[in-house]
This record gives structure tokens, sequence and C-alpha cells, in this order.
């Protein structure tokens, strides 16, 4: 476990890389996890109940979704500090009941702050600084069943990390290049985790009023910004994961459209759509695919990396050879590393996850 100094540091780093998920983008994607949730413990834990969407969906939906608790905790100097006495403090909230206190017949965030000034519901200052790896929050991850929340990007390996390590059941969001991760990619391949029901999406965040990085508009005196190449990823099973992709094209009689690999023992498949139906080895395909990934359908091999962690490289290419292909494609001297893709005729291609067909259509018997 990182250290105070450290959940300090990293603490102010997601700060910096907070991004407030919109409501109807939680919607959206929770719809299908509705059966997951009921009798549950649902932990939000890098979410400030009074910024965050999560924590709102949760909270509104606490009766329908049959929710036993929600736990949620967030990180040093969020902008409840605020509302709390002006204090630069991190807190947890625990929701236990959730009703009308005003009378007028519905249940709405006035009433979820009423119920915390009445002490049904417990809001406190937690001890540390919110970071998800401190004791304390660790002891709030080993309470919940299933933890939802859009993590830091920054801090997504360690988050995932976390949640593995603690056997936890989760929805989280993530970019889609996380799948390329060597720390993340294992998990995706041995069926530990998988894409959501969204995946490779470009959505609208409410971003840190001092964030610059993206263009913005202003909404409700917020910034808004578009963040592209989203995805959820989740170890709760859903009806998308089990829906096999429609292949209609055909390898045979059409070879040269897909190309050998110069490294690998497979062939290069530059678009999901051109998957063929009749191919019974391994194929190297966009990380898109991860989309329309069904397990049952495809078998994940391995993905075209640098370091041969899957064993499959059938070449290996020397310093030299790198050097002396940047210089015949460019004219100038460098380096081109061809070890760190899938190559055909000399060239990179972009990044492969490689996978084989688990029943591919076998050719008809041709009839005497």
């Amino acid at each position: 476990m990182a250290g105070n100094n450290s959940n300090l540091g990293a603490a102010k780093r997601a700060k910096n890389d907070e991004f407030y998920t919109q409501l109807t983008d939680i919607e959206k994607e929770l719809r299908h996890y509705r059966k997951h949730f009921r009798g549950k413990t649902v932990l939000c834990n890098c979410d400030d109940p009074f910024e965050s969407n999560f924590f709102k969906f949760f909270v509104l939906n606490f009766k329908r979704l049959g929710l036993k608790k929600l736990i949620a905790t967030c990180y040093e100097g969020s902008a409840v500090a605020e509302y709390r006495n002006g204090k630069a403090k991190p807190y947890k909230a625990v929701v236990t009941t959730v009703h009308d206190t005003t009378g007028d017949g519905g249940v709405d965030m006035e009433d979820v702050r009423n119920l915390f000034e009445l002490g049904e519901n417990e809001l406190v200052e937690l001890e540390g600084d919110g970071d998800f790896r401190s004791e304390e929050c660790l002891a709030l991850l080993d309470e919940a069943d299933i933890v939802v929340t859009n993590p830091p990007f920054s801090l997504f390996r360690e988050y995932v990390a976390v949640l593995m390590e603690h056997q936890k059941k989760f929805i989280i969001m993530g970019n889609i290049n996380a799948v390329t991760y060597k720390e993340f990619f294992p998990l995706i391949k041995d069926g530990l985790v998988w894409p959501g029901a969204s995946f490779n999406k470009t959505m609208e965040f409410i971003l840190p009023d001092d964030y610059k990085k993206w263009n913005y508009r202003m909404a409700d005196g917020r910034k808004v910004g578009k963040v592209p190449t989203i995805a959820w990823y989740t170890n709760l099973d859903i009806k998308k994961r089990h829906e096999e992709l429609i292949l209609v094209k055909k390898y045979a009689g059409h070879e040269d459209e897909y190309p050998h690999y110069d490294n690998y023992d497979a062939i290069e498949v530059s678009k999901v759509a051109n998957i063929p139906l009749d191919y019974d080895g391994v194929m190297g395909v966009p990380i898109t695919f991860l989309d329309k990934y069904s397990p049952d359908q495809f078998e994940i091999v391995g993905m075209c990396e640098n370091l041969d962690l899957y064993g499959l490289k059938t070449r290996v290419y020397t310093s030299e050879e790198c050097h002396q292909r940047y210089f015949e494609l460019f004219g100038k001297p460098g380096t081109y590393d061809l070890n760190a893709a899938g190559v055909v005729n000399g060239k990179k291609v972009y990044q492969r996850i490689l996978i084989r067909n688990k029943h591919p259509e076998q050719p008809k018997e041709v009839q005497q």
C-alpha cells in the first residue's frame, strides 16, 4: 500500500483528472446491469455525492434497484468541501434509506441532503485523503459487492489492480487504449474483464474549472468537453457479451485481401467487418473488435506487442534492421521499431489483437 505522501500525491493527480460523467450516459450503460444490483452494496469510490452523477443515479434509483446500501467517497479538495464549512477534507457518504422528506410525493436530491441532516444517512469526514488505496477506503471496498465509477484515467492501472486484488465485481470507465496496457490486456484475454455495453464512444464530460486540454462549451456555468475513445469495462455478465458477430466475407478465394504478417503466423484483417467466416487460423484485428467480441465465438490468443509476452512472434528484428528500415522509409537516420507491432511487407500496422474463430465455416465438399 502506498504511504501517506504517495496517497496525497495520487489524490491531487486524481482531482486534476476528475471528469464528471453525465447522467444520461450513466443511465444508458447501467440499464444493462439492473439484475445485478438487487440486495447489493454499491461503492462509488471516486465520487463526490454533490457532484457525481453516479451517486445521483444510484441514490435516486435506490428503491427501484433494490439496493441494500450505497457508499461514496471522494478525494481531498472535492467540491463538497465548501459545502461543509469550507473544510477541504474528503468524506464518505453512506446511504441505507431514501424517502420523501418534503412531502411533495417524490424523491430528489433535496431529500437526500435532508436525510444526511436528519442523521438517517451518514456523511462524515474521512481520516485520510480519500485515496482509494488507503486503509479506510479499502475497508469500504471490502464491504461492497459492486464498484461503479469513473476512476481517474491517470490511475487506471492502479485502480484496476486494487479491484482485482480484492476480487470485486465492477463497472468502470476508461479509454479504449487501456486494453493495450500490459497489466490490463491479460485480464481481457483470460476472460476476467470484458467491455461493457458501450465501447469506443465519444462522450461529453463535465470538466474541472481549470481544465484547458480540450475545447469545451459552457452549460449551466460548467465546462463541458467531448472526450473520444471512451469505454466501459466490467466483470458482470450482460446480454451483449453473448451476441455473436455476423460474418459475411470469405477467406477462400480472397487470400490476396488478407496478407500474412512478416513476424507473426497470422493474417492481417484491417477492419472488423472484414473478419472472414471460414478462416481457422490466427487473425490480427483492430482493438475496436472488442466492441463485437463474444467469447462464445472467438478466442483471444494475444496481441502484437514488443515484448512477445504471449510467445507468438515468428521473427524478432535486430536493432540494425530497425535502423535500416527507417532509413529506407524516410531517407534519414532513425529507428523504426518493427518489434512493436505486426509487420506486413516491411511496414508496421496499427495495434492489433490476435484472435481465432472458434467455429469457422467448413469448406463445402465438391460434388462429383
